[in-house]
């Protein structure tokens, strides 16, 4: 951090930083409905049971709870830089992410075997 004038606040030069990480959350969030997709597609191209129809219903819960955590933390990374440097991700974020993570993994997983 630079500053101009002595007892200016001190102005943020956040480089690409931001932009690389909510480039990462997108990324992300493109794998998660791709995940989704190909496992709905496995679901409809067999005689999907009635578990698998639920397996598939928790996933898209699962992948959208997953969008909204990510949304959140791309809108906080994107704030002007003159706000200062982003706020940390709060843990009930990094909570839900994780665990949407998990439960992409086991369901996927559930569903192609």
């Amino acid at each position: 951090m630079s500053s101009t004038e002595e007892g200016a606040p001190p102005v943020r030069d956040p480089g690409l930083q931001p932009e690389r990480t909510r480039m990462a959350w997108r990324r992300t969030t493109l794998a998660c409905a791709v995940a989704v997709v190909l496992a709905w597609r496995q679901v409809l191209l067999t005689q999907p049971t009635g578990t698998e129809v639920v397996l598939v219903a928790l996933l898209v819960l699962a992948g959208l709870a997953f969008l909204t955590a990510a949304h959140s933390r791309m809108h906080t990374l994107a704030a002007p830089p003159s706000a200062g440097p982003p706020r940390t991700m709060n843990a009930r974020t990094a909570l839900l992410a994780t665990a949407c993570t998990l439960v992409l993994v086991g369901l996927g997983t559930a569903i192609v075997l």
